[in-house]
């Protein structure tokens, strides 16, 4: 699947050579060779995304990039857009699993509700073709990076940009932002399918039996 076919700006792309992962495969743990982490900075403007092989304690860039929203107008549009968007990333890439930036709390109320929706959808994108998912705060994903949870978004591309070895300068930030969450989830070093300190879910019916009450 061409991915310049559903407008999605790569602003950098190697090879991959890794086999296909299915929902009946056992989840990869640190103790084996290679496991494929795509994270993404969730917006209604801008998407960022990041891909990346893990090798045991080593790390390999795959793919970076943003999927742009800023001419549609129609909310329920871009939310469809999003999915479609994390959907064939998915399907391009055959990620392991997915690690996603949660919404910041802030005091304007219209803002976060976008932000949650814009979560919820990639979520439910990366849900529907059984991919193991797991959440981390923005200061997390600072702090795992630069060491700093209050660092600027400059200071986490460029300590990026030395961790694996890239010398573009990406046009949106954001796509660095989905990049440090991919990053962020491979130092933890968590067995995708197994409890953490972060939630991780593997499928709709393992995300609805934990969260019954908040299915209507």
């Amino acid at each position: 699947m061409a991915l310049d076919l559903f407008w999605i700006s790569e602003l950098h792309k190697m090879p991959t050579h890794h086999s296909p992962f299915t929902p009946h495969d056992s989840p990869l743990t640190i103790d084996q060779k290679e496991r494929i982490i795509l994270g993404i900075d969730p917006g209604t403007a801008v998407m960022g995304y990041g891909v990346i092989k893990e090798l045991g304690s080593k790390m390999e860039l795959i793919s970076l990039g943003v999927v742009k929203m800023e001419k549609i107008d129609d909310h329920m549009l871009k939310l469809q857009r999003i999915f479609e968007k994390t959907v064939a990333l998915i399907d391009n890439y055959n990620p392991d699993c997915l690690a996603i930036e949660a919404p910041f709390y802030g005091k304007n109320i219209q803002v976060m509700l976008k932000l949650g929706r814009a979560q919820g959808v990639a979520m439910a994108a990366a849900l529907s073709r059984n991919v193991v998912i797991t959440e981390y705060a923005p200061r997390k994903i600072k702090q795992s990076i630069t060491g700093n949870g209050n660092a600027t978004k400059e200071q986490v591309a460029a300590m990026l940009q030395t961790l694996l070895k890239f010398t573009e300068t990406p046009d949106f930030l954001d796509a660095t932002d989905g990049l440090a969450v991919a990053v962020c989830h491979s130092f933890q070093r968590i067995a995708t399918g197994k409890s953490g300190s972060k939630k991780s879910y593997s499928g709709w019916d393992t995300f609805a039996k934990d969260n019954a009450k908040r299915i209507v």
